[in-house]
C-alpha cells in the first residue's frame, strides 16, 4: 500500500488552515508550483479531490475536511514521537509512565513529585494508581513504563531494584481499650479486633505476614476498599489495623485521632521499582531509584 509522505500531509493541513495557494505555500517554506504538485500527488495517492480550485478561491471539499482531521492527528503523532527520542538524549526527560499502588501513592509521592520536578523540568510524568496486579498487567501490555511498588509480589518478565523497608506500625485510636500499644500481642487481642483493606491490596497480604497474624479470627470480615476507609474506621474505634511507617504525618492522618506505633523491626514490607525485562530505560529507573532514596 503506498502511504502519503509527512510532507505531503504536512502541505494539505496547512491548505486546510491558510485557505489560499500562495500563502500556505509560503508558510511551507516551498515555493508554489512544489506546493501545488504535492497536493495534487496526494489527491491521486488517495484517489479523492481534496480541493475545489477557482481563480480566487480554495474550497476543502466534504472528504477533504475529514481527512485534513486525521492527517493533523498523524502528525502530531509523529511530533510525540519525536519528542519522546529526543527525551531520552538526556536522563529523566521527556514523557515517564508510571503505575503506583494506592498504598504508595498518597504517602511517598507528596513527599517526593516537588523535587522531582525541580530537579528534572523537562521530565512529563504520567501517573497511574491502581491495585498491583493491574499495574503490573499495564506494564507488560505496553501501557506502563515503570511500577512503584511493594514487596514481595509474584512478577515475570521484570527487573526489580529494590529501594529500602517501610516498617510496619500498630495504628489504633487514641484512648481505645481495644489494645494497649505498649504491650501488644496479637494474642491478646479480641476477635473481629483487626481491620485490614479487602482481598486485591497488598497490604493486606503484607500486613498479615509481616506482623505474624496467624488466627484469622482476630481479623473483622469486614474488610476496607481504601486506604482512607481503613483510617476512618479505626479513628472511629472499629478496631485495630497495620499501617506502614511512610503513613506517619500523612494527610490522610491529619484531624484524626489515629496513633502509629513502632513494632518490631522484622515487621517491614520493601519499597521497590518494577520495570520491563531488556527495558532501554533501565538505566533511567535506576537513576529514578536513587532520587526516591535520597528523598524519601
Amino acid at each position: 500500500m503506498n502511504l502519503p509522505t509527512l510532507r505531503q500531509l504536512r502541505y494539505f493541513t496547512s491548505l486546510a488552515d491558510i485557505g489560499h495557494f500562495g500563502r500556505a505555500a509560503e508558510a511551507c517554506f516551498v515555493s508554489q508550483s512544489a506546493f501545488s504538485t504535492a497536493i495534487r500527488e496526494l489527491e491521486n495517492l488517495l484517489g479523492v479531490q481534496l480541493v475545489d480550485r477557482t481563480n480566487r478561491t480554495v474550497t476543502i471539499t466534504a472528504i477533504g475536511q475529514d481527512i485534513a482531521v486525521q492527517a493533523r492527528l498523524c502528525l502530531r503523532d509523529v511530533e510525540s514521537l519525536v519528542e519522546m527520542a529526543r527525551g531520552h538524549e538526556q536522563p529523566l526527560a521527556g514523557e515517564l509512565r508510571l503505575g503506583v499502588i494506592p498504598t504508595i501513592a498518597p504517602f511517598l509521592l507528596p513527599r517526593v513529585l516537588p523535587p522531582l520536578r525541580k530537579a528534572y523540568p523537562d521530565l512529563k510524568l504520567f501517573l497511574h494508581e491502581e491495585q498491583t496486579q493491574r499495574v503490573y498487567d499495564r506494564l507488560m501490555e505496553g501501557e506502563l513504563d515503570v511500577l512503584l511498588l511493594a514487596l514481595p509480589y509474584e512478577m515475570r518478565g521484570v527487573e526489580v531494584r529494590e529501594l529500602y523497608r517501610d516498617r510496619f506500625a500498630l495504628a489504633c485510636r487514641r484512648g481505645t481499650e481495644r489494645v494497649d500499644p505498649d504491650n501488644y500481642r496479637v494474642s491478646r487481642l479480641d476477635a473481629d479486633s483487626i481491620l485490614l483493606l479487602e482481598d486485591g491490596h497488598c497490604l493486606r497480604d503484607h500486613a498479615l505476614a509481616a506482623c505474624k497474624i496467624r488466627n484469622t479470627q482476630k481479623v473483622r470480615r469486614f474488610a476496607a476498599s481504601s486506604v482512607l476507609t481503613l483510617i476512618e474506621m479505626v479513628d472511629a474505634d472499629l478496631g485495630i489495623t497495620f499501617l506502614p511507617e511512610m503513613a506517619r504525618d500523612s494527610a490522610l492522618l491529619r484531624n484524626t485521632r489515629v496513633a502509629l506505633h513502632p513494632l518490631t523491626e522484622r515487621s517491614y514490607r520493601t519499597i521497590g521499582l518494577v520495570w520491563r525485562k531488556g527495558s532501554q530505560r533501565a538505566e533511567e529507573f535506576g537513576m529514578l531509584g536513587d532520587f526516591l532514596l535520597e528523598h524519601r
